[in-house]
């Protein structure tokens, strides 16, 4: 009888790992619960224009989530940085900003990995995906085709003879013999919990910061202000709701068409429109003459998780506990480290613990069977 696998949650993390185990041969399938695929990760194309609503790349540096774009035949996608540098807003006026004190300007450095000694230098810039980082979220759901199932949470999760037992949203459930949770840290503390693994509990002190990213297209010549580099954050004593701006079109190629350009500003909770707010205070900056020709905001209430002292050691201990019982383990920034390469990193290296625990080679050839559903009432 083929071997199954449940991967609870489809952002990078999930289709990650969901991507190593069918490269092994196992039967997967991958629950979940919103109406699409790639969690934060999400492009979209208008008018010529690329936007990003969530990480509009990674540092090139990690190799992780290059390796695996290579692996989806996306190795001519990846793309380079075009601009250099950033600045820094001071209340009054923009200056250069050392490499790196952009990120420790918001508090964002310890969130590239939760072990520093992973996480790549930043002098080495970024890179993105040509289309957008939706390229290797969809290229991972073209891949992975019926294997992964939106619009179907996971409301509950127990042992059963077979391994575990995932009721599913709807009413049914399904009998893996093994399943990842690659969901928020609040998700699946509840669900290890419910298990019987009390220690999980100590999960749910992950802390996510909500956020709201505003992109403004207008025409290059509206813009008139400084504009060197890649951005600019603005100063811990300086006054406004824009915490960080980045020049997108000026940052790789193609987000913008010839004679056009796209802003991308972050900001705290605000009353009001975000991109009204935005415009507005970008006006003084940037010099920007003239209304964007539109605005679109992405609202974050749980962005960037946030850890606690102690939290890598909070993190074996449940993975410890778990290891006591039928394969079971945790993956994504909640535990891992935040970063979409760190991500990709997670989901891969868990993969591997289970096949290792279903003693399954990550180079044999496919194999399995349709997983088993069927009606909780069956």
């Amino acid at each position: 009888m083929g071997l199954t696998c449940v991967v609870v949650g489809a952002g990078l993390t999930g289709l990650a790992a969901a991507w190593e185990l069918t490269r092994a041969g196992a039967d997967v399938v991958v629950l979940e619960s919103e109406r699409r695929a790639g969690g934060v990760v999400l492009t979209e194309r208008r008018d010529g224009f690329l936007v990003e609503g969530g990480p509009d790349g990674f540092l090139a540096g990690e190799g992780d989530i290059q390796a695996l774009a290579r692996e989806l035949g996306l190795g001519d996608r990846l793309v380079d940085q075009l601009a250099q540098g950033a600045m820094v807003w001071t209340g009054k006026r923009l200056e250069p900003l050392p490499l790196g004190r952009a990120a420790e300007l918001l508090d964002i450095q310890g969130a590239l990995d939760v072990g520093a000694q992973h996480a790549a230098p930043l002098h080495y810039g970024f890179r993105s995906l040509a289309g957008g980082m939706a390229d290797i979220v969809e290229a991972l759901v073209a891949r992975l085709g019926p294997t992964v199932r939106t619009a179907q949470g996971v409301a509950g999760l127990a042992p059963s003879r077979r391994g575990w037992r995932l009721a599913v949203t709807g009413g049914s459930h399904v009998e893996a013999e093994a399943v990842i949770l690659a969901v928020p840290a609040w998700a699946a503390a509840r669900l290890v919990a419910a298990a019987g693994v009390l220690e999980a509990r100590q999960l749910d002190g992950v802390a996510y910061a909500p956020s709201v990213t505003v992109s403004l297209a207008y025409r290059s010549e509206q813009i008139t202000g400084a504009r060197e580099g890649t951005g600019f954050v603005r100063a811990a004593d300086a006054d406004g709701s824009v915490r960080a701006c980045t020049y997108s079109w000026r940052k790789y190629p193609a987000r913008a068409p010839q004679g056009f350009a796209l802003v991308r500003a972050f900001l705290g909770p605000v009353d009001g429109d975000p991109a009204a707010v935005a415009h507005g205070e970008l006006c003084g900056i940037l010099d920007v003459t003239g209304a964007p020709l539109w605005g679109r905001a992405f609202h974050w209430s749980r962005a960037l998780p946030r850890y606690q002292p102690g939290h890598a050691e909070r993190v074996a201990r449940v993975r410890e506990r778990l290891h006591r019982l039928a394969p079971l383990d945790l993956a994504g920034a909640a535990f891992d480290g935040a970063g979409v390469s760190a991500c990709v990193k997670s989901g891969r290296e868990v993969a591997r613990r289970v096949l290792g625990r279903l003693g399954m080679d990550p180079g044999a050839p496919p194999r399995g069977q349709p997983t088993r559903e069927r009606s909780v009432r069956g």
